[in-house]
């Protein structure tokens, strides 16, 4: 893979493009934040829904809701968009994934729409009537059975790289599996396997899950995620139960970001009192909050008694489609999830505020990059990630 084939053109960065990025991955004390047009700039934003969303490793969600397992409903194939580039998922009888582009080896048309899914053991071409097998080999195509020289096996839908990670998929959409090299998920995981294996998410249960559109660009979310910079003046409840300014943020291998809080004393978990109606996760530290974000698009929060998610989808510069979830040890009855949810979604609301506030900002024509906070480490770990790809370079 050519590193410049992927670099950015930084006249997409406006004036002086070049030299705002570099500032920005000066060494963590020196460096500002990225130029203003990555947050507010459509042609920055379609860069990187190819190159960091279709080219890394993107979660498209829970596989037992993908797959319709998690309502009793399960289906055979669903699609999705990863970037720019539209993906159907189908699952085999034993509920076994695969990825394939959801492109038609015709002419081009989607085989299911977007958002939609269905149940058929074939994938039905809507346009022309051609069919796949769930394996993504071709079935039939109308009309070409004695076309001469038409070999069927040369028109497979082309399969994509798919990993099953803690009952999350993940799609590497921009490669296909026989033309690589892309990033090994091992790679692109790297030592946040060991933090998020502890918890063990993919035995946790669904409690409730939000969905919220927030007029902001995606980086100004995940920012806002990786500091606590911000927390005395605008989440005073969550200081009640979490001292802003505990823990620590790890440096360790892999393409994520991320460090952990500490509860005070007497409280049990992230909630208005502190107190849970959950029980704890076995084998976990239970007076630690951990704040991991796997690049670019899944925000884990692992506490002692629930994970919570967001997972990102930008859909214009400045608006991103955040789902939270919220996962507890499976019992029944099934833990109520109100203490959490209440809690975080306070929270999600006072830091949505924020980072449109900080959109409505970086959008102004006198917003000039500025400087990092000492406490701000994390901030800086995930623009230096930014930047190097906007340069081309690996991720890790």
């Amino acid at each position: 893979m050519s590193v410049q084939q992927y670099r950015l053109d930084t006249e997409l960065l406006g004036f002086d493009g070049q030299g705002a990025l570099d500032r920005s991955l000066h060494p963590f004390g020196e460096s500002t934040m990225l130029p203003a047009a990555a947050y507010t700039s459509g042609d920055v934003l379609a860069w990187e829904r190819r190159h960091l969303f279709a080219g890394t490793w993107v979660c498209v969600g829970r596989q037992r809701d993908l797959d319709g397992r998690q309502d009793g409903s399960p289906v055979t194939q669903r699609a999705v968009m990863v970037g720019d580039v539209p993906v159907l998922l189908t699952f085999a009888a034993d509920g076994t994934p695969r990825a394939f582009a959801n492109t038609c080896r015709h002419r081009g048309h989607e085989l299911v729409a977007t958002d939609d899914s269905s149940r058929t053991r074939s994938v039905v071409c809507p346009y022309h009537g051609w069919s796949y097998r769930l394996d993504g080999s071709l079935q039939a195509a109308p009309e070409f059975r004695d076309a001469a020289g038409f070999r069927a096996e040369e028109h497979h839908l082309a399969e994509l790289p798919l990993e099953l990670w803690h009952g999350w998929l993940f799609v590497h959409a921009a490669h296909d599996v026989d033309s690589g090299p892309v990033t090994t998920w091992a790679d692109h995981v790297g030592a946040l396997e060991g933090i998020v294996a502890a918890y063990s998410p993919a035995d946790l249960a669904l409690g409730d899950r939000h969905a919220y559109v927030v007029q902001a660009n995606w980086k100004v979310i995940t920012e806002n995620f990786h500091e606590c910079y911000h927390c005395p003046l605008i989440h005073p409840e969550l200081c009640q139960v979490s001292p802003p300014a505990s823990g620590e943020n790890y440096a360790l291998p892999g393409a994520w970001v991320g460090g952990s809080m500490d509860l005070r004393e007497g409280m049990a978990t992230m909630s208005v009192t502190g107190s849970s109606s959950a029980p704890t996760i076995p084998c976990v530290d239970p007076a630690r909050v951990e704040y991991l974000g796997l690049f670019p698009n899944l925000l884990i929060s692992p506490h002692p008694d629930y994970v919570m998610t967001h997972r990102l989808l930008p859909q214009a510069p400045d608006r991103t489609w955040v789902e939270c979830s919220w996962y507890f040890v499976a019992a029944d009855p099934p833990v109520d999830p109100s203490f959490a949810v209440e809690f975080w979604d306070l929270t999600n609301r006072q830091d949505w505020s924020a980072c449109e506030s900080v959109q409505r900002g970086v959008s102004s024509p006198h917003f000039r990059p500025g400087p990092l906070a000492p406490s701000e480490d994390a901030v800086h770990q995930f623009v230096t990630m930014v930047g190097r790809a906007y340069r081309g370079e690996p991720l890790g």
